[in-house]
């Protein structure tokens, strides 16, 4: 009697595992079973490349009405070319306060963004010169490749030439904002007088 009482014990042992194993291996591990905020799984919104029949066009992505700014942009309407950097040159000046905070930021971008070739002091001997790359021109005592001294550079030339780039420099448009990129030309006006 004894021994099947253990049978019976371990037979059932064995079923309830094997039920188990069945069980716990037909469901999705990863799902609990609730669904909060079901839309997050099957989301109703189009995608950008998708087509859209709420458009005249059919298209998701539309593009932005004619003469319109988006939040943030700031215009600067000078071309990227010779002209341009002229007129920049005589009709840009930097609207931004001369405070000894935003010297110190022009300061720490310039030595972030700038310093690896002009130099910390902007004499044109950043590190990637060290390692043979041709230097820019001395920001105290060089001259431009546009023409004239580079002490004499104005706000709008600085600006435009951040904005765009000019030689071997590439633009920094896409990494420093136009605040920013004043703050860099009001420190570039510190190491013109150096």
């Amino acid at each position: 009697m004894l021994a099947m009482n253990k049978l019976r014990i371990l037979g059932t042992t064995v079923f309830v595992i094997a039920a188990s194993i069945v069980i716990t291996s037909c469901k999705d591990k990863r799902s609990t079973g609730w669904e909060y905020a079901p839309n997050m799984y099957e989301h109703i919104a189009y995608d950008p490349d998708q087509a859209n029949p709420n458009f005249k066009d059919g298209k998701t992505a539309q593009v932005p009405p004619a003469g319109t700014i988006p939040i943030g942009f700031k215009r600067f309407d000078y071309p990227n070319t010779k002209e341009g950097y002229e007129k920049a040159g005589a009709e840009v000046t930097s609207l931004i306060a001369q405070t000894p905070a935003n010297l110190a930021e022009g300061k720490a971008l310039f030595t972030t963004f700038c310093s690896p070739c002009h130099g910390v002091t902007g004499q044109g001997d950043g590190v990637i010169v060290q390692h043979g790359y041709p230097p820019p021109p001395s920001y105290s005592k060089g001259q431009s490749s546009r023409g004239g001294a580079m002490k004499d550079l104005t706000d709008g030339k600085i600006y435009h030439t951040i904005t765009y780039g000019v030689n071997a420099m590439g633009s920094y448009a896409s990494q420093v904002s136009p605040d920013e990129r004043w703050k860099i030309v009001m420190y570039v006006h510190h190491l013109q007088n150096l």
